[in-house]
């Protein structure tokens, strides 16, 4: 798939190009002009050129979908650990795989250990696992992995590229889909394909308030950041037969005007996303001091206290403690709502838990349709009853 176009009829060959190219991409070479590996769709030769020969050429039904095929999942590795939204990745990728006959292959990038964590990933099904390892990439750095990852979309050309939606992977991801010139839907929560290898990606909009249904139907590859903790993660299979590809990290790919100058692990407290146990104060809980009491029983049972979205808005938490579509899924051991109504919008996001508690005077309550035990009462009465009950077996232990 050609990204630049020259037009030699009104190329002068002047070479203003190749001297203002600032990654040296292009060159002379058997009378005309040769765009390198280097290339990094930046647009200078566009904009410089005298002639206006120069253009990006990216047409609605110019490219072939059958040359384009499989999964492709970048592989975030956190600290020499592969981060867990991975193999949610991989288990969601194996589901559409299925449907349209694809594989699901591997990206994965970073320093020693690298190649290791790659032939873990085989045990989950993958088909093919392209490791690159080098030193210069122990370290995040977005340019680099960029045109890592690009080379190996170049090389694969897969249909579809699967990316969690962390913070490194929404630094990656737009990158990557502006250099292909195609498009990405971030954040979802549901991904399907249709026959025609469209991917149907799912991610709430407008604050939470509509879920818009997206195909990247005129381009490829399809990119998709995914939340973490909104899959069910890949599980271990018995007949490995998948490989691992080592591929070398040229030259190019090490140069970066970014330096690590110093990296250090800062103690951070759990997300609620890893929580085995949430307490969620919804809008029933009606002040500060109320608040407290909900947090007396979080503590007790030894977990953290969420809120929804009207909470947050009212300032009694952060975004990093809300639950729903426009903050956080969670999937816990445990989850106990107090006074929590229970509109789409939050239950979307934890009725992958393995216990919901639900509490509201309200015995008509939305929330009440997705809780496994149901506690019509008030809360006042409920919530200090609890968290009394919980210290006493702590004490009684």
């Amino acid at each position: 798939m050609e990204l630049i176009k020259f037009d030699a009829k009104r190329c002068s060959l002047c070479g203003k190009c190749v001297e203002k190219c600032p990654f040296g991409a292009l060159s002379f070479e058997d009378n005309g002009i040769v765009v390198g590996d280097t290339c990094r769709m930046c647009g200078m030769c566009v904009r410089q050129c005298p002639e206006k020969a120069i253009s990006f050429e990216q047409k609605a039904g110019s490219f072939d979908k059958d040359k384009w095929k499989d999964f492709l999942i970048f592989v975030e590795q956190e600290r020499g650990d592969i981060h867990p939204v991975v193999f949610e990745l991989i288990g969601e990728a194996r589901k559409m795989a299925s449907k349209v006959n694809f594989k699901v292959k591997c990206v994965i990038a970073g320093g020693a250990g690298t190649v290791e964590n790659a032939h873990k990933l085989l045990d989950y099904g993958v088909d093919q696992v392209f490791a690159y390892e080098d030193e210069s990439l122990e370290g995040f750095r977005a340019d680099c992995y960029t045109d890592v990852v690009a080379e190996c979309i170049a090389a694969q050309k897969p249909s579809s590229v699967l990316i969690g939606a962390t913070a490194l992977g929404r630094s990656l991801a737009p990158r990557l889909a502006t250099r292909f010139h195609t498009g990405l839907t971030a954040d979802c929560t549901t991904l399907d394909i249709k026959s025609n290898t469209d991917m149907v990606q799912i991610r709430p909009a407008f604050g939470g308030n509509i879920m818009a249904q997206i195909s990247i139907t005129k381009s490829r590859p399809q990119f998709a950041t995914v939340r973490y903790r909104v899959m069910d993660a890949a599980q271990k299979i018995e007949n490995v037969k998948g490989e691992v590809v080592v591929c070398p990290v040229k030259e190019e790919m090490k140069n970066s005007p970014i330096e690590i100058l110093k990296s250090e692990v800062i103690e951070k407290t759990k997300n609620i996303e890893d929580e085995d146990v949430l307490v969620v104060a919804g809008r029933g809980v009606r002040n500060e001091k109320d608040v407290k009491m909900c947090e007396e029983l979080a503590k007790a049972l030894g977990g953290q206290l969420a809120f929804t979205r009207p909470m947050i808005e009212n300032g009694f938490g952060d975004v990093a403690h809300q639950v729903g579509l426009s903050g956080r899924t969670v999937r816990p051991k445990l989850i106990i709502t107090c006074g929590v109504s229970g509109a789409i919008q939050f239950t979307s996001c934890m009725t992958g838990s393995e216990c919901i508690v639900a509490i509201n005077n309200d015995p008509e309550a939305q929330i009440f349709n997705v809780a496994h035990y149901c506690i019509v009462d008030d809360l006042y009465k409920v919530v200090p009853y609890l968290t009394e009950l919980v210290k006493q077996q702590k004490g009684d232990e």
